[in-house]
């Protein structure tokens, strides 16, 4: 059993014509794996609903306090992009458990999203991968306080 956390960004991001911005809504993560023909094998828990640039380390420290308290052994997150790498750091002092942060480019609900592929790439991952924490994003993984995002050309990469 994989234990999904969702913490908002992007890719739960929804665009309300009559305000002109992106705010975060209900998680899109049920449908995406629905749409991947996943339909078993994860439980679903949603602890924050913020862009990942208003994540403080309050938040970072329940995003550690729920996976630490989590009995799966296999964790799937989704997190916003710009700050994934700072808790992946955070988490990364987890050493018995499988650790798999990703999220998206565009929000899931634009047509031309990355959600769908990033979220099957993180699923087959969380399942693969050994015990550690690591970043799964655009079909590349990367572990824990060797990633960074790089703003200009939109995409994560080794440091």
């Amino acid at each position: 059993m994989i234990r999904i956390f969702t913490t908002g960004g992007t890719i739960d991001k929804v665009y309300f014509d009559a305000n002109s911005e992106f705010e975060i809504g209900e998680s899109l993560v049920p449908e995406l794996l629905a749409e991947s023909n996943i339909h078993k094998g994860y439980s679903l828990q949603g602890l924050l609903r913020k862009d990942s640039l208003e994540m403080t380390d309050a938040d970072r420290d329940k995003v550690f306090a729920a996976v630490n308290a989590c009995d799966n052994s296999r964790i799937l997150i989704t997190h916003g992009t710009d700050t994934m790498a700072e808790t992946a750091q955070v988490l990364s002092s987890l050493k018995d458990k499988t650790i798999v942060l990703t999220g998206a480019m565009q929000p899931a609900r634009m047509r031309r999203s990355d959600a769908v592929f990033n979220i099957g790439f993180a699923w087959a991952a969380v399942q693969l991968l050994p015990p550690g924490v690591y970043i799964a994003m655009n079909g590349e993984v990367f572990e824990a306080g060797a990633v960074r995002k790089n703003l200009k050309a939109q995409r994560f990469e080794r440091t």
